[in-house]
């Protein structure tokens, strides 16, 4: 029963690094508190993916020397330290001591800790891959929930709705809860006994192949279309719901405001929701149709919703497609781990899945700059210029999974 108690802390840790995917509930005010752009404010996210997927490829090669608890417990650190940089640097204004704090530093953060639970738990389940790596990604995409929902609106409240503040609380309560979390996090006696001997592994031979670029493009791709809504659904839905609203509304009144907030936090909430789930089940839908035949159903289904999102203007609507969306989107974090130990074995499982995941750092730059600079650019139109260029690069990625050889993962 041990493996099932490392992998339930795995996903409470999951759960608190996940919190960052509730960045669109900052977006908004962020930008109306300090007269940035959409662009210059979404750049603190994007670095924050970005960092996460680079060091996630570094944790991942140290993991087997240094052991997943140091890490973790590690990453969860700098992960608050981020935070509590970033309420100074709201309380100051500072854009680039946003950037060090929430980008650099807690993007160290997470890559540190978000690579460690899952390469753990894949090594003390040598069956059902898919279902219990699955579980514990899903705790990241609820991450959402916990921030849009609990942490953030009661830390505002407490604080008399200080941006500042309530990133200084979110920061204190990281400090305390993942280091204690990280702290039982342990490999299997089997892969324990080789931890401070791991071998050099040429990770370069493997790297250059065309399975590898294959599938770090189409899960690079899957992230793009994810973070379109991840870092945005809550501004594109509250422009929906204001076009909705009667000609000479107020919109700088505070209940209209507050009205539109609430919905953009619901949505965050109840996408994370799916996003969490998507993890679990397309994991586990993958132990049964294979890992490739997986991401292609991903792919192919989000292609279509993009094409339908173009012509979407009901908020209703348009909220059930970005859940959809993000189902999609967590099936790819959970169909990962299993499809890099079937074609690479648990030998290079950390190392490779750790390489893998620099995809997300890449998507995580291009697929909030897509929103930020099209709302920028072409506000009202940008939802709709944003779908386009996802759902062509989605069906890029469709077409591209049939390219390569066949592998035990296909």
């Amino acid at each position: 029963m041990k493996k099932w108690f490392i992998a339930i802390i795995g996903t409470f840790i999951q759960l608190f690094l996940g919190t960052v995917y509730a960045w669109s509930f900052f977006q908004t005010p962020i930008t109306e508190l300090t007269s940035w752009s959409n662009t210059q404010t979404a750049w603190a996210f994007s670095l924050a993916i970005f960092m996460l997927g680079v060091t996630a490829f570094w944790a991942g090669r140290k993991m087997p020397v240094y052991g997943p608890r140091k890490l973790a417990m590690l990453g969860g650190v700098l992960y608050a330290l981020g935070y509590l940089i970033s309420g100074f640097a709201l309380a100051n204004q500072s854009l680039i001591l946003l950037y060090l704090g929430f980008g650099v530093f807690g993007g160290i953060g997470l890559g540190m800790a978000y690579v460690t639970p899952v390469a753990t738990v894949s090594a003390w389940f040598t069956e059902k891959q898919g279902l219990a790596t699955g579980m514990v990604v899903m705790g990241f995409g609820l991450g959402a929930l916990l921030m849009s929902k609990l942490l953030a609106p009661f830390f505002l409240k407490i604080s008399g709705e200080s941006l500042s503040t309530t990133f200084y609380y979110v920061g204190i309560v990281m400090l305390v809860l993942i280091p204690i979390l990280a702290y039982f996090l342990q490999l299997p006696p089997s892969e324990k006994s080789t931890e401070k001997r791991a071998e050099k592994i040429p990770l370069a031979k493997y790297i250059k192949t065309q399975s590898f670029i294959t599938i770090w493009l189409i899960f690079m791709i899957n992230i793009v279309a994810g973070m379109i809504f991840i870092s945005f659904q809550s501004p594109l839905l509250q422009d929906m719901l204001r076009a909705k609203l009667p000609v000479g509304t107020d919109f700088s009144d505070a209940n209209i405001i507050a009205s539109l907030a609430s919905a953009g936090a619901t949505l965050i909430a109840v996408s994370s929701i799916f996003n969490g789930l998507g993890r679990f089940f397309w994991g586990s839908i993958s132990d049964k149709i294979g890992r490739i035949q997986t991401f292609r159903i991903l792919l192919a289904l989000q292609a279509v919703i993009f094409g339908v999102l173009v012509f979407v203007r009901e908020p209703i609507v348009f909220s059930i497609l970005v859940c959809v969306v993000l189902l999609c989107y967590g099936g790819g974090f959970g169909v990962l781990p299993s499809l890099t130990r079937d074609m690479y074995g648990s030998k290079l499982m950390s190392s490779l899945y750790g390489a893998l995941l620099t995809a997300w750092g890449v998507g995580g730059i291009i697929g909030p700059q897509i929103v930020a600079f099209m709302k920028d650019t072409y506000a009202d139109r940008a939802g709709i210029y944003a779908f386009i260029v996802g759902g062509s690069l989605l069906v890029v990625g469709f077409v591209m999974s049939f390219s390569g050889r066949k592998k035990k993962g296909n």
